[in-house]
């Protein structure tokens, strides 16, 4: 592991309350060598991202089940029907619901409380992690600082991933376990923060970011929605179609079938008297045919 993703990992096991402070004492402790200037450029990480690096720290046995159950899928969907990719679709939510519920329990132990909007992003981007390949690598790296949305059909390009990353290296680094840090005594002393206005403006803007990518996947779901609903109404006005016209069909082949049948009985009739007629001119025929022998 090189000495940028030693610091990065430590960096980044921290909370965001205590990551802009620990990354400039690094710097300053760094000052002079080739790493300051990489870990200055290290971002503070989104609370969706903490929140699932958080998850990777602590729970890291869980999130490689998570993306194993990932992998496997993605080999077993290019053979599935429609239906079994529903199934597949519902399980694959189930599973990424379950873990990220776990992530926000383990935010809250931490202290901090996650929103339904950080909720939704943290379990977005465990479901790109078990859709892309890519994603779940660099989920697995505990270094990310935005979170992640994979639609499921195209691969997350690569920008998208630098973006989502402290550092490049970070795919292909597995971040180690660490365990929850004991409590301390509380601090009582009230120390005024010179940067709370750039904090809140950071806050601020962060969930803006959040809101405003949960709003974008929201959009994107819907008009998929929109579009199966209008598909699959077409379908099924296209069938109702189909049958009106089969009924209508089997109407007139029912008084088709009557006309045949009341048909069939006259001509029955017909045939039953040129079966009688017939055998009395045989008999007629017969006799004629005798007499003239007897004459010689």
């Amino acid at each position: 592991m090189s000495d940028l993703l030693d610091i990065a990992d430590d960096l980044y096991a921290l909370t965001p309350g205590e990551f802009t402070a620990a990354r400039d004492a690094k710097v300053k402790e760094l000052k002079g060598t080739d790493l300051a200037g990489p870990v200055k450029a290290l971002k503070r990480p989104g609370i969706a991202a903490w929140v699932v690096n958080l998850l990777v720290r602590r729970e890291g046995d869980q999130v490689d089940q998570l993306l194993n159950v990932g992998a496997a899928l993605r080999e077993a969907q290019a053979a599935m029907s429609a239906g079994e990719l529903r199934a597949l679709t519902k399980q694959r939510r189930q599973v990424t619901a379950a873990v990220a519920h776990q992530a926000r329990h383990l935010a809250a132990e931490a202290g901090h409380k996650v929103t339904q909007a950080v909720a939704d992003q943290v379990e977005a981007t465990l479901t790109a992690a078990m859709i892309d390949e890519e994603c779940g690598r660099a989920v697995r790296s505990g270094l990310l600082v935005a979170p992640l949305q994979s639609n499921g059909v195209d691969a997350v390009d690569e920008a998208t991933l630098a973006a989502a990353l402290a550092v490049p290296e970070a795919l292909g680094f597995s971040a180690p376990g660490r365990e929850a840090p004991a409590p301390g005594p509380p601090d009582l002393r009230v120390v005024p923060d010179p940067d709370r206005d750039a904090k809140a403006r950071a806050a601020a803007q962060d969930r803006l970011d959040q809101a405003t990518a949960v709003h974008d996947g929201a959009v994107s779901e819907h008009d998929e929605a929109v579009a199966d609903v209008e598909r699959l109404s077409a379908r099924s006005l296209q069938l109702q179609a189909e049958i009106d016209e089969l009924r209508r069909r089997v109407v007139d082949l029912e008084g088709e079938l009557d006309e045949v049948d009341d048909e069939l009985g006259d001509a029955e009739d017909v045939r039953d008297e040129a079966a009688a007629a017939l055998r009395t001119a045989t008999k007629d025929r017969d006799a004629a045919r005798a007499a003239l022998d007897k004459l010689g």
